[in-house]
């Protein structure tokens, strides 16, 4: 119910659409039985027999006048024997007669078929105007829901990311919400018209007999207790065929970003394979999901027929017995009776879609109520520009419970307007530290400071806005070369996003792509070499003017004449900045200030690069591991 309320609750921004459905909807009910009421009418006037007077004072001449189809009269000596129910019926039989009779028969055919055209021109009307109002509120709907979920996305912090599948997430946005759609149209379209298409109909039924209304009932609670066992069922395979496919999107997305490794490995067939087993298990979960959601129609339809057959045989009894209720009745209230099994038949699957929304509602909510590591404290201040320096203090980390600490008690200060190398083995913990530094993740212990103040009490917005970040997965959007560099800022001028690119060394390269700056460079900029990517990559930091700069291994894939133009970009960018720099490269950290040595989590050497190579360190170590065969060489 919960959930449900909340779904609910994305309507109220659309409550006067809703409104004029509802008004519409209640339109439609009214048409629909003023339909079914005046069918008796139509047929009495084209099949029925004048009544012939039989009073001998009455003159041939007369017959005419007084030979005439006379409801009025028969309905009114009805009204006066009977009461109640009955006395009801007659009133209004009488009164649709009135409105409807005419001196002749022909004359009362063309008023019936003007009011029948008029009445079927108003229900048509209102049943596109709801339909109309119904679909703009539930995809308005749908469309704030899926803004929501995008806008929380962005909130959460990297660790959701690496915790949850790709394709699992964007199942969730794109098939999950597409369901709860179900779940709206039933709340407001099937719970709310059907139920006034049934009231109507059913109050007819109760004015024509009572008696025969209750026999019609008897099976009501049988029908609602197997079409609850039915959305129960249904809400399990719903579940199962959601998860289905978000294994299915999520091995269809992971295998198109990794069409380079599946080819390489010759690993088509593998992914073949898993891809199928997949599909197959998708396609089992889809029939057992139509088999729960098709089931509750034919039951519905069984125990209608069976209210049906009972009802022929007890109305035909009253029929025959002539006196309870006359032939005219009892054909109209079969009309109204088989009118009324359609928004019945809706209502016995409406549960079922409703279970099938809350399924997918669950799974969409549980993204929505996973609240953010990451957030601003309530009184989070700007982040002033850096002036002095950056400082770790005694700042410890770990990913988990199950894991170990990724960094053990750092001590660090990077002064401002120094280039700070970091190098080790890798996972020592170089990027969790940097990580830290952006405010991707907090420390478990300790604190990092920017000019004394704590990032925790600053917005991650004003810290974000001051740091340039460039690393090895250089990651580029689908769009042009030029909205690559000036990244979310379309009104920058031409002029000075080619003067970042070209301080980046990327401006000649451009230049002879098809369009220039205006080139798409394709899904994660698959048209570019490595070298180039990471050129675009440091003319975006260029442009943005970060006074922070963080590379990580931002030149370890790369060839030698790639490495020296890219190396020659970043030295050009970090001049006058502050800087971390990791790199496996020892050759990229030579010009640095200073190099800092990180090793299991911890701090283990610091210094330059020509007094860590005099130590008997890990630095030395590792520098004599990558030159070793270089050095051989020379000799």
């Amino acid at each position: 119910m919960n959930l449900y309320l909340r779904i609910l609750s994305y309507v109220k921004p659309y409550w006067y659409f809703m409104a004029g459905a509802m008004v519409c909807m209640a339109c439609f009910a009214i048409t629909s039985s003023a339909t079914v009421w005046v069918a008796l009418p139509f047929l009495q006037t084209l099949f029925g027999q004048e009544t012939v007077q039989t009073d001998q004072s009455v003159q041939p001449g007369q017959a005419g006048q007084t030979g005439q189809f006379d409801l009025a009269q028969d309905s009114a000596n009805r009204l006066e024997q009977r009461t109640g129910m009955t006395g009801l019926r007659e009133s209004l039989k009488e009164r649709t007669s009135d409105l409807i009779t005419r001196p002749t028969k022909q004359a009362t055919l063309e008023r019936l078929c003007l009011i029948i055209l008029f009445i079927l021109l108003l229900k048509n009307i209102s049943s596109y105007l709801q339909a109309y109002l119904m679909a703009f509120a539930e995809n308005g709907v749908i469309k704030d829901l899926r803004n929501h979920l995008y806008i929380h996305l962005h909130r959460l912090s990297l660790s959701y990311f690496h915790r949850e599948r790709t394709g699992e997430l964007i199942s969730r946005v794109s098939y999950d919400v597409m369901k709860i759609n179900g779940t709206i149209s039933a709340a407001f379209g099937t719970l709310i018209k059907e139920p006034m298409l049934v009231v109507v109909f059913l109050a007819i039924l109760l004015i024509l007999s009572w008696q025969l209304t209750l026999v019609s009932l008897v099976l009501l609670p049988l029908s609602v207790l197997v079409i609850t066992t039915v959305g129960r069922r249904l809400r399990r395979s719903s579940t199962a065929s959601q998860e289905a496919m978000a294994d299915l999107t999520s091995t269809l997305q992971e295998t198109v970003a990794g069409v380079r490794v599946v080819k390489a490995f010759n690993m088509e067939r593998f992914e073949i394979g898993k891809f199928k087993r997949q599909t197959q298990q998708y396609f089992r979960t889809l029939l057992r999901l139509t088999h729960m959601h098709n089931l509750a129609s034919p039951i519905t339809e069984i125990l209608g027929s069976v209210v049906g057959l009972a009802i022929l045989w007890y109305g035909g009894r009253q029929v025959l017995e002539g006196d309870l209720l006359a032939p005219e009745d009892f054909l109209t209230f079969f009309l109204a009776l088989f009118s009324m099994m359609k928004p019945v038949k809706e209502l016995g699957q409406v549960h079922n879609r409703i279970q099938e929304g809350i399924a997918a509602a669950d799974r969409v909510f549980s993204i929505l109520d996973t609240a953010p590591e990451i957030t601003d404290a309530p009184d989070a201040q700007p982040l002033p520009d850096l002036r002095r320096e950056i400082r770790f203090n005694r700042v410890t980390f770990q990913y988990d419970q199950a894991s170990g600490p990724a960094l053990k008690e750092i001590d660090l200060e990077v002064r401002s307007g120094e280039t700070v190398a970091l190098v080790g083995p890798s996972g020592g913990g170089k990027s969790t530290l940097v990580d830290l530094v952006a405010r991707f993740y907090d420390p478990t212990g300790g604190g990092i400071e920017i000019d004394g103040r704590d990032l925790r009490s600053v917005t991650v917005a004003s810290l974000r806005e001051k740091m340039g970040i460039v690393t090895q997965d250089v990651i580029l959007f689908n769009d042009t070369v030029r909205n690559n560099i000036a990244y979310g800022v379309e009104t920058t001028p031409m002029d000075r996003i080619r003067s970042a690119a070209s301080a980046a060394n990327a401006d000649s390269f451009i230049e002879q792509l098809p369009d220039g700056y205006d080139t798409f460079l394709g899904e994660r900029g698959v048209r570019l070499s490595g070298g180039q990517r990471q050129r675009i990559a440091i003319a975006r930091a260029i442009l943005k003017d970060p006074q922070i700069l963080i590379f990580d291994e931002a030149t370890s894939s790369l060839d030698t004449e790639s490495e020296l133009l890219v190396q020659e970009a970043i030295d050009r960018l970090m001049e006058g900045r502050t800087a971390l720099v990791i790199a496996h490269r020892l050759s990229t950290v030579q010009k640095a200030d200073r190099v800092v040595v990180v090793d299991r989590g911890r701090i283990v050497q610091t210094g330059v690069h020509g007094s860590l190579i005099r130590e008997d360190g890990l630095y030395r170590k590792l520098y004599n591991l990558q030159f070793r065969d270089q050095e051989l060489v020379a000799e």
